[in-house]
């Protein structure tokens, strides 16, 4: 039996309208993040959207019950082979780059101490053979914002194991991950 797979649903709210010229930055690097994701190690799939050009949608889209605008809020949804390669992906070159502009871009959940309107995130693991879809992704995503992290669905402050069980990132994979995608995105820079 092969080892299971980690998914990984993002979600965010433009601070103005998907198409206002404020979102041009952001929409001017969809195609290089989605490229840098594609090309990390430790990642297995991606869903696509309906209608656009690229992988196939994992079942229709849909949007955790924070998002109440109209047209489209950026979302995404991934395969990994373990907790430490989205994490090296994230938070290093040219994803970690598009983070730091995250402000600009999206409202935030909320300021500490407050509980967050809404998790950015949620992570959890899938059987080999199982491609979670959108409806999955929303349901883990509520499930995080109302019960806070479990094995059923966590974030990267508390993680679990595939068997349920409370882990940690392991720092120096991460650092080694982190190399490999900065020379793999060398060509890709924007």
């Amino acid at each position: 039996m092969s080892a299971p797979l980690l998914a990984l649903y993002t979600f965010g709210i433009f601070i103005r309208p998907y198409a206002d010229p404020a979102n041009d930055s952001f929409h001017a690097r969809n195609d290089i993040n989605l490229a840098a994701v594609e090309c990390s190690e430790g990642f297995i799939a991606r869903s696509g959207y309906d209608g656009d050009p690229g992988p196939a949608s994992w079942g229709p889209h849909c949007y955790p019950r924070f998002y109440a605008g109209e047209g489209h809020s950026p979302s995404t949804l991934s395969l990994w082979r373990d907790l430490d390669a989205p994490y090296a992906y994230a938070y290093s070159g040219i994803h970690a780059e598009a983070l730091s502009r995250g402000r600009d871009w999206f409202q935030r959940p909320a300021a500490p101490p407050l509980k967050p309107a809404w998790p950015p995130y949620v992570l959890w693991w899938v059987a080999t053979d199982h491609v979670p879809d959108w409806r999955e992704a929303v349901e883990r995503h509520e499930y995080l914002h109302d019960h806070s992290a479990s094995a059923h669905a966590f974030d990267w402050k508390t993680p679990f194991d595939a068997e349920g069980r409370p882990a940690s990132l392991d720092r120096d994979a991460i650092r080694r991950l982190t190399a490999i995608n900065r020379e793999r995105q060398g060509a890709l820079k924007a």
